[in-house]
């Protein structure tokens, strides 16, 4: 049989768009991410269990993803959380262990998370803190960013004509609407920047940093009006607790250390509180703009702190510096497509954030990284996962302050293993808590004969660290 040109160029047509059919059906669209961090954020959410803390946008979050219980950060300050898990790898390896280290100074050639997915074609778009800040390009990471819009005064220094009155140790409270201040802007560019991705049709990977509830715990009047001080409480622990903990474990006892303060501190708490419900209304507007494109579909969304932050512990701790459970443990909340609502038991780190990104978008892991993805606990939230976490913090050798530059000599070292906390400090001594019978670290167990076994055992895992704890294959 003869076919006209008339005649075949209709069933060419027809074998092309069965053809072209087919290649996108097995190479469906990438996944975009959205990644949303919170600056010093404990996990005083209600997700997380917190009977006061309002957070609504984040506790909706957590119902459709998957709510990870026990998260921890690998470093308990800012800039040396951010590099280790924007790098991939531990303290250890980035050196950086204070906030004047410059993110490149030790990891010239290393690809950072958002530099690999630009690597890979997507458009990457930051707004707000993600790599610490400071002056040029010190801590930021040009060449990770297509579009990058950095931190003003007004993040730390609200204009004085939006200041109503301040309230506590570093509360500030506002007389302006959410779109006006410094988080508000983050949120509503994020999503402005967000929507041009999508109406060019570039996969993306949207980073929007958040300020709160670092200091000063700055938001408008209403989220303060959410918290009554006269009903808030430190839970400064038993005095007798403090004889058997390390000075070098309480940094109020540190020349400059802070301590959180004891006239009033309700209103401190309740600023701390105000800021986190303000931050979590900033989330909302980007998961809003979600329900809105609908985009959960086809985007990886992950919320997470820094680290965590103390509020009073341990006889008046405040802020970070330190390795107990409430400056260790952060929230880590992950949506993505197909994956079904749980809460995963399983050990993380934040250093495990880079491969999970990567391969949760179908991609290659890069060689280097010191993390592991924990895809299998999204589908498996119940699984054995890894043994232990690890966190470590500096002191220098002489006032024991937070050292200068990385030396392994003095750092402290925290190892957990889902029961046992086990802390060495470079002084030589020790704590040792048992969770199941201690969830506030009041008992530290690791002078007392009858728990040398345990020492033992634990000083083992934390020597053989974080390559011997990895999850079974």
């Amino acid at each position: 049989m003869k076919f006209s040109l008339a005649q075949f160029f209709p069933l060419l047509l027809l074998l092309l768009g069965s053809v072209a059919s087919a290649a996108a059906a097995s190479n469906p669209p990438r996944l975009n991410v959205l990644h949303i961090v919170s600056d010093d954020l404990n996990d005083n959410l209600g997700a997380y269990g917190h009977p006061v803390v309002k957070t609504p946008n984040l506790d909706r979050l957590a119902a459709r993803g998957v709510r990870f219980a026990r998260a921890y950060c690998n470093y308990p300050v800012c800039n040396p959380s951010r590099v280790s898990f924007l790098s991939g790898r531990r303290p250890d390896t980035t050196r950086v262990v204070t906030n004047e280290t410059p993110t490149r100074a030790y990891l010239p050639e290393v690809v950072f998370l958002p530099e690999f997915f630009r690597q890979q074609g997507y458009r990457t778009i930051k707004v707000g803190k993600i790599f610490h800040t400071g002056p040029g390009d010190r801590f930021e990471d040009p060449r990770c960013w297509d579009v990058d819009i950095r931190e003003n005064d007004t993040a730390k220094k609200p204009p004085a004509r939006q200041i109503l009155r301040k309230q506590g140790g570093g509360g500030i409270v506002l007389r302006a609407p959410d779109e006006d201040t410094w988080d508000g802007f983050v949120a509503r560019k994020a999503v402005a920047l967000l929507e041009e991705a999508v109406a060019a049709g570039q996969p993306f990977y949207v980073a929007a940093g958040f300020r709160r509830p670092h200091t000063p715990y700055i938001a408008p009047e209403k989220y303060y009006a959410l918290y009554h001080p006269d009903a808030l409480t430190p839970r400064f622990g038993p005095p007798e607790h403090l004889r058997k903990i390390p000075d070098l474990a309480l940094s109020y006892k540190l020349p400059k250390g802070p301590r959180f303060p004891t006239e009033r501190p309700g209103d401190t708490m309740a600023a701390y509180y105000a800021a986190i419900s303000f931050m979590d209304a900033q989330a909302g507007v980007l998961l809003d703009a979600l329900d809105r494109l609908n985009l959960w579909d086809r985007t990886v969304v992950v919320f997470h702190s820094d680290h965590g932050y103390h509020l009073g512990e341990h006889g008046g701790l405040w802020h970070k510096l330190n390795l107990f459970e409430e400056t260790t443990h952060v929230p880590l909340i992950i949506a993505a497509p197909g994956r079904k609502p749980a809460v995963a038991t399983g050990l993380v780190e934040l250093v495990d954030l880079y491969p999970t990104l990567v391969s949760l978008c179908g991609m290659k892991v890069p060689a280097g990284l010191e993390g592991t993805s924990f895809v299998p606990l999204l589908a498996q939230p119940a699984r054995a996962w890894k043994r232990a976490v690890f966190t470590v913090v500096s002191r220098d050798g002489v006032s024991f302050q937070p050292s200068k530059e990385y030396d392994p000599k003095y750092i402290g070292r925290t190892v957990f293993d889902g029961r046992r906390r086990y802390t060495a400090w470079p002084d030589g001594t020790a704590e040792l808590y048992d969770h199941q019978n201690d969830l506030y670290e009041y008992a530290n167990l690791a002078a007392e004969s009858a728990h040398q076994a345990e020492v033992a055992e634990m000083k083992k895992l934390l020597r053989d660290g974080w390559p011997a704890a990895l999850p079974a294959k």
